[in-house]
């Protein structure tokens, strides 16, 4: 006898999911190793379950984590698994790999204590407890280490938990519908030095926002992985159909992959008693976002789309090269600026990606070898101004705007990208950054690009930059003229993995 619905726990991730994307490029995944740890010690999971597992673990031919940029984003209604997916997911990886560093956060203190207490019920299993060594409460620590020497650490973010920590190997954002950028730009960083051999790895994880909450990271995210702006991150979304009855229990399955087999319909009925606000459980039982038109802050706020678009061109360049370096959250930008023959000023991206500051100064060495003369800049309230001193040291000079500056560079690059006087190639990061990028305004009521913490936007704040660096410093160049780095680019795309110093795409 053949069927043609599976039972709920055969049911694959692409049948229950309303939005999966994944990066192209994965050729392998840690995931049948990790599963198999977990097997061993008496962990199953469901075919979708395992799944998640396989694309968030997917490696690209070099060996890393094809989300070791992005992260893995995953918006997954309440009561469906959340903590037990990605929990024991990260116990087998912990297994698997002696000396994981892990570090796990929600938003609220008494969430991550529940979570806290999840695990040590997860590990506290027959066959997983012999493998732990100490579950430490004591003092405000919530860790559990595990006897190979790997550890995953709890804490709240509205207590400052994550900052300062270096060479973590994963992050996991719980509760990421309320992930502020100021904790992004305080923790994300710490994956930069991650000594785990595949990478580091962030995970996302929450329902919709409410209106009320600090929700944009998590909403843009969404909103990239929509537009088919990602290479790098993974984004899975269970959720209802928009127009479905809150209340009609045959559709329940369709937003809950758990239903009826693990999640009993007594246990959906009593969330639908706690929750009886229909937009709350909307957005928290059923996974619905809002429509489109409501998600986010306006678009294309500093360059009208169409004069964007227009503005692509491959010209011939010459003279010196304006470099700008910028840092948002995890993501280090370099891009530069060339004078072309017609007077007006090409901008590229040339690098994008996370790195560690000693290699980013080692690259930078490279830049400043390869196009000389050249002028490299960086905002002074930036983050990337940590480098400073590196490179000071590397005898490489790192000139610092005020922002004062700031806020003429950001008019005077509007205001040439209006004029017509800039071009570009058309790269697809820069494209979005310009589309998702804002404006802060300062007391005086002058402005400065603002990033609003969204890593995407940082090929704006380099490309600003470099214009500014080359138009200030262009006079005090002293040697030959740099010749142009191509007749034409050979980076068009989207983010950079690599960067050749000898055929830097400025």
């Amino acid at each position: 006898m053949t069927g043609t619905t599976p039972r709920p726990s055969e049911r694959k991730l692409s049948e229950v999911t309303r939005h999966l994307v994944i990066p192209k490029g994965i050729e392998t995944s840690q995931f049948p190793r990790v599963y198999k740890r977990l097997q061993d010690v008496g962990v199953s999971f469901d075919r979708w379950q395992q799944g998640f597992g396989q694309i968030a673990l997917g490696c690209r031919e070099s060996g890393t984590y094809a989300a070791s940029i992005g992260g893995v984003v995953a918006s997954i209604p309440r009561q469906v698994g959340k903590t037990y997916t990605v929990g024991n997911l990260i116990i087998g990886l912990c297994l698997e790999f002696p000396g994981l560093r892990v570090i796990w956060t929600s938003h609220h203190n008494r969430t991550t204590t529940n979570t806290f207490r999840s695990m040590q019920s997860m590990v506290r299993k027959k066959k997983v407890w012999p493998h732990v060594a100490a579950i430490r409460t004591a003092n405000g620590e919530q860790e559990i280490v595990f006897a190979n020497g790997s550890i995953i650490m709890f804490g709240a973010r509205e207590q400052g938990f994550g900052r300062g920590m270096e060479a973590i190997d994963i992050e996991v954002f719980d509760e990421a519908q309320i992930l502020g950028v100021k904790a992004l730009e305080d923790m994300v960083p710490a994956t930069n030095a991650a000594k785990h051999e595949h990478g580091g790895l962030v995970f996302f994880i929450g329902t919709p926002p409410r209106p009320t909450d600090d929700g944009e990271s998590f909403t843009k995210k969404r909103k990239k992985a929509l537009d088919g702006l990602t290479r790098h991150q993974v984004y899975v979304e269970i959720s209802a159909d928009p127009d479905t009855d809150p209340d009609d229990q045959s559709k329940f399955g369709t937003f809950n992959p758990s239903y009826p087999h693990r999640t009993p319909l007594e246990s959906m009925l009593r969330m639908r008693e706690n929750i009886p606000d229909e937009d709350a459980w909307r957005r928290e039982a059923m996974g619905i976002w809002p429509d489109d038109e409501d998600q986010g802050p306006p678009t294309w706020q500093l360059v009208d789309e169409g004069q964007w678009d227009g503005l692509v061109d491959y010209p011939q360049r010459t003279g010196t090269i304006g470099v700008g370096l910028a840092r948002v959250g995890a993501q280090w930008v370099i891009a530069g600026a060339q004078r072309t023959v017609d007077d007006r000023i090409h901008v590229e991206v040339g690098y994008a990606r996370m790195a560690s500051n000693p290699d980013m100064v080692d690259l930078i060495g490279r830049v400043d070898e390869a196009v000389e003369p050249c002028a490299i800049a960086t905002d002074s309230r930036s983050p990337a101004a940590v480098l400073e001193p590196l490179m000071t040291t590397a005898g490489i000079e790192l000139i610092k705007s005020t922002t004062n500056q700031a806020a003429l560079m950001a008019q005077g690059f509007v205001d040439d990208a209006e004029d017509g006087l800039i071009c570009h190639s058309g790269q697809p990061a820069l494209r979005y950054a310009v589309e998702h990028g804002g404006k802060r305004v300062l007391p005086r009521k002058d402005w400065v690009v603002d990033a609003d913490g969204d890593p995407g936007n940082a090929p704006l704040l380099a490309v600003v930059l470099a214009r500014w660096a080359l138009l200030t410093f262009e006079s005090r160049a002293v040697g030959a003229a740099a010749a142009p780095a191509f007749e034409r680019p050979t980076h068009t795309g989207g983010y950079v993995d690599s960067f050749d110093a000898m055929t830097v795409a400025f």
